[in-house]
């Protein structure tokens, strides 16, 4: 019976163990791959990195290989033991400079000298009998097994002295980052990282050699072990929850559903995947088949219903665990618009199907629907071999206005102009119907001579292209309404910083000083103002209104913010015109080209890529380049504007 337990409870030592180096190393790869650029992300990584390969040592061990490779492999162990420690130390050296407590040399100098000794640590083990000495062992309940125990070394109390103080120090590093913190939300978060920095400590410590060689082969210290394991567990799962706010650019609640997701669909199900083999394989029979047989059913089984099952349960757990009542309501206001907006690529496909259906009914070739722009046509889907030419169109420009801007009376309006028979398209979504476009079909006779069932079924595709044509035009309305104000809603991490920590140190905020300016949402927010030069929220909610050089342009632009803003942009882009006489397709005048062309004139891609002789892809790379030019001069006369000041 006890030898039954003591099996149990290995085997559940082994589940633990694969469980922790899975979570592990899940939180390490999270934290790379999410804001590495963060320092208390890259010390946290070496943390995490040295319970992971503690754990992993732990899970190859119990694999059952040679004497020669356990004995190895127990050593190779205290790269994470021996780390484990100034790696705490240089976590919490990192949470105190993020409260605005850096180091001015001497924590620096002490945990690159920590890192010294750790180093020595692992060569005494690695190399000699001095801190470890591994022996062979017979466990009472494993008698068959060939395994290897490890028993104190003389200079293991060196380490147990060097590990108690570390880890102590480290503590109390994130206890006074805890105190600097000013709003309750990272006060509290702080809270959670010092009581779940424990976890790597009792991870890693090497208790057994406090026990004896093997006794954590008996069932007291197997209990132990497990009992220590689930701790560890529990403890990761906390400690991922405060470290995965440190550093991000991104909302709170945006942090917790993207944590939330990316366990239950990542960690969760390779563990459940893994408790699968673990526990069919070394089974006799299962439904009448060999456990080895029946694994990869039951692995493929429950990958599959985890799936569906966090596909049913997930905006549940959001709606309970992130979202408030209000926060939710809007979430899903959110959620709907991005479900309803179709992409210009789905309407025009849209159209082209209309167009085709069109084509077939009334057995002709060829049809465009064209828009309205400012009283201009532009040609904006057609299908078939015969088309016309955007000069065309142009030249004909007031006389189709004239022709087709008649009030509808709920009868089909078609008109002969060219080869086509044509019929207005007018917007559904004012009281007074607008002229937006026309469709036009082409002519398969002289005069127009379309039935009453004709009519009724172009009738029919009309309303279909008036309204894919409406939501075309109010999908661009939107976009340029969001390009204008998601740069202006965007909270920079140093912002977030200040408000959530002290800055003793800091005589003025970062986020008021050039110096200091996120180039990535400063070139955000000088693209959104030049996307909407003569009018729009781009403009006139722009933060770059709150420029030193913008304000200098007041007196000079009637004291007006947004033509001063206008002003200072023209005065960007005139910066980028390189002297001598302009050339269109000369390389040194592109980008003014493009500035020139695109904003203050306002001309559409096709004319620019047309006049410029370039392709599309290559446009858009250089206007890129462009308004990162325009960024860079307006950031160097904010901080010449400054240093006069």
């Amino acid at each position: 019976m006890e030898a039954d337990i003591a099996a149990l409870l290995k085997l559940l030592n082994e589940t633990f163990a694969a469980t922790i180096v899975v979570i592990a190393a899940s939180m390490l790869l999270y934290n790379l791959t999410r804001n590495l650029r963060d320092r208390v992300a890259r010390t946290s990584a070496v943390v995490l990195g040295c319970l992971t390969l503690v754990y992993i040592c732990d899970v190859f061990v119990s694999l059952g290989p040679g004497i020669s490779t356990y004995t190895a492999t127990l050593r190779l162990q205290w790269i994470g033991i021996a780390f484990m420690p100034v790696a705490m130390l240089h976590l919490s050296d990192a949470l105190l400079a993020t409260t605005g407590l850096p180091s001015r040399g001497r924590r620096r100098r002490i945990i690159r000298l920590l890192y010294v000794v750790a180093a020595g640590f692992l060569l005494l083990a690695a190399f000699t009998d001095l801190l470890i000495q591994p022996v062979p062992i017979s466990p009472e309940f494993f008698p068959g097994d060939e395994l290897v125990g490890v028993r104190a070394g003389p200079a293991f109390l060196l380490y147990v002295v060097y590990f108690v103080i570390v880890v102590g120090v480290s503590l109390v590093n994130v206890g006074r980052a805890r105190r600097r913190c000013l709003t309750r939300s990272t006060r509290r978060r702080m809270g959670y990282l010092q009581f779940a920095l424990i976890t790597p400590a009792v991870g890693i410590f090497p208790f057994s050699m406090i026990l004896g060689p093997g006794e954590e082969y008996s069932l007291a210290g197997l209990l132990l072990v497990n009992v220590a394991n689930i701790v560890v567990i529990l403890m990761l799962l906390f400690l991922a929850y405060p470290l995965s706010f440190f550093g991000s650019r991104i909302p709170d609640r945006v942090v917790k559903v993207e944590l939330l997701r990316f366990f239950l669909r990542g960690p969760a199900t390779g563990l459940l995947a893994l408790v699968a083999i673990l526990y069919t394989t070394p089974a006799s029979r299962i439904l009448g088949l060999r456990g080895q047989s029946f694994m990869p059913f039951a692995v493929v089984a429950v990958v599959l219903l985890w799936q569906w099952f966090v596909h049913l349960a997930l905006p549940y757990l959001e709606k309970r665990l992130v979202f408030s009542g209000e926060d939710y309501d809007q979430l899903e206001k959110l959620q709907n618009l991005s479900e309803r907006l179709l992409t210009r690529g789905d309407l025009l496909q849209l159209l082209e199907a209309i167009l085709a259906a069109t084509c077939d009914y009334l057995r002709v070739n060829s049809a465009f629907v064209a828009a309205l722009q400012d009283s201009e046509p532009e040609l904006i889907s057609a299908i078939g071999p015969i088309r016309p030419s955007q000069e065309l169109l142009q030249t004909e420009a007031s006389t189709l206005y004239d022709t087709l801007n008649v009030q509808p009376n709920g009868e089909l309006a078609i008109f002969k102009w060219e080869t086509y028979w044509i019929i207005p398209l007018f917007s559904t979504r004012s009281a007074e119907r607008r002229l937006i476009g026309f469709m036009a079909i082409q002519a398969r006779a002289a005069e127009i001579d379309l039935t009453t069932d004709d009519e009724q079924m172009l009738l029919t595709f009309t309303h279909r292209a008036e309204q894919t044509l409406d939501d075309m035009q109010l999908q661009v309305d939107i976009i340029a309404a969001l390009e204008g104000l998601l740069p202006q809603i965007s909270i920079t991490s140093h912002s977030r910083s200040d408000i959530d920590f002290r800055r003793d140190r800091v005589r003025h905020s970062a986020a008021n000083t050039a110096a200091s300016i996120d180039m990535e949402q400063f070139k955000e927010q000088v693209w959104a103002a030049l996307k909407q030069y003569y009018g729009g929220p781009g403009m006139s909610n722009s933060r770059l209104l709150d420029l030193n050089v913008v304000k200098a342009a007041l007196p000079e632009n009637d004291n007006n913010a947004v033509k001063a803003l206008r002003a200072t942009l023209y005065r960007a882009i005139e910066a980028q015109r390189p002297p001598g006489e302009r050339k269109l397709l000369s390389p040194e005048w592109t980008l003014y080209n493009i500035l020139e062309m695109r904003f203050i004139k306002g001309a559409k891609v096709k004319e620019v890529v047309t006049r410029l002789a370039m392709s599309e892809p290559d446009f858009y790379r250089k206007q890129s380049y462009a308004v990162t030019a325009v960024a860079n001069v307006l950031r160097e006369w904010e901080l010449n504007q400054e240093q006069e000041s």
